[in-house]
């Protein structure tokens, strides 16, 4: 909270959240449906500042968190394949499989390459003719389009030897299910910026047209994060229910439209199994039938020994919003970034790791 600006507006916040708590008779409670939306706030401090006065809950916002254990396995069985390279952004090496995990199998002798671009992944595999690189596309649609891009590049070079594993999933169904689930208490959502510039603002419009609820698009400063707030606390205070564009510079109507395009062109949706959630229909993107040449799901399939999720882990739950990272029993005692139990306490945009990190 370094700015005096930004120490007025928190004071005006906490004015208006206790109005609304007085009003409904209890303390709000809001969900930030994005992981980095949950780093913003807990290394900001905003998470315990405004403790007292309303519970920020983080939702399903990490695409390694939700990617379900099977797909984690079947990643860590793809690796184990002679003459293939695993390339992949790195969240995910540290992931624990039922039995393994890509950090334990590169230890082995498998290889696991880390890229900050698919692009890299590409230009990889064009270097290396004699292995056969599997780029893991796991992400929302923030980076769908890149990952698309990736592949047309390759095919349009001639390299045959680059393959996509996809385990993409969309936002909007799953906002779906969370808000389908009768035991939900949320009053108000964050709504995930880097999504929403893709998808655009009309595409959460069912949030306050179908289920009734107030939902705010928002940005990642401090700024931004305690804007998107203040418009939630609003809207209940003036008995209005919308989903507000509170990330104008970036965020328009329609979303990205180009991006759009790419996403549709080379991917079809399919019913998909999250973490926490089980199947979510139309969630997913598999890679469109004229693109089998290049699907690692087709190309390599492999047997996979019976999934489970990490005992004990409350993963599940943290996504749904039901705990919080602290209340699962694991927490900093068993589970910790260096020795974790579940993908919440790996990725960069994991709620276990935030809290753990910053509090």
């Amino acid at each position: 909270m370094g700015s005096e600006f930004n120490k007025r507006f928190l004071k005006r916040l906490l004015q208006l959240s206790g109005q609304v708590n007085d009003r409904i008779g209890r303390k709000i409670m809001f969900m930030e449906v994005c992981g980095t939306h949950t780093t913003v706030i807990s290394k900001s401090g905003l998470r315990d500042i405004l403790a007292d006065h309303m519970e920020l809950r983080s939702g399903p916002g990490c695409p390694v968190c939700v990617t379900d254990q099977v797909d984690i396995d079947t990643i860590i069985a793809l690796s184990r394949l002679p003459d293939t390279v695993i390339a992949t952004f790195g969240d995910m090496i540290r992931v624990p499989g039922t039995y393994s995990s890509l950090e334990q199998e590169r230890a082995r002798g498998a290889r696991v390459e880390t890229f900050y671009s698919p692009r890299e992944a590409v230009t990889y595999a064009a270097g290396h003719p004699d292995k056969e690189v599997v780029f893991l596309g796991v992400g929302f649609e923030t980076t769908i389009p890149a990952i698309a891009l990736s592949l047309l590049e390759a095919m349009a070079a001639g390299i045959k030897n680059y393959s996509l594993f996809s385990v993409h999933k969309v936002v909007p169904p799953a906002m779906k299910a969370l808000l389908n689930d009768p035991e939900q208490k949320i009053d108000g959502f964050i709504l995930p910026g880097h999504v929403c510039t893709i998808t655009g603002r009309k595409a959460f419009d069912f949030i306050s047209s179908d289920y009734r609820l107030s939902a705010v698009i928002g940005g990642f400063e401090e700024i931004d994060v305690m804007g998107a707030i203040y418009l939630l606390l609003k809207q209940i205070m003036d008995n209005r229910v919308e989903t507000i564009n509170g990330y104008r510079r970036l965020v328009h109507e329609d979303g990205n439209i180009k991006a759009q395009e790419i996403m549709k062109r080379c991917f079809d949706p399919s019913d998909v199994s999250w973490r926490g959630f089980g199947s979510i229909p139309g969630s997913g993107l598999r890679l469109k039938a004229e693109y089998a040449a290049h699907d690692a799901r087709i190309r390599f399939p492999v047997e996979v020994p019976p999934s489970s999720p990490p005992e004990g882990c409350s993963c599940g739950e943290v996504l749904r919003g039901k705990l919080r990272p602290d209340d699962c029993p694991l927490f900093s005692s068993v589970c910790t970034p260096v020795n974790p139990v579940g993908p919440c306490m790996v990725s960069t945009e994991g709620a276990c790791a935030a809290y753990y990190q910053y509090r």
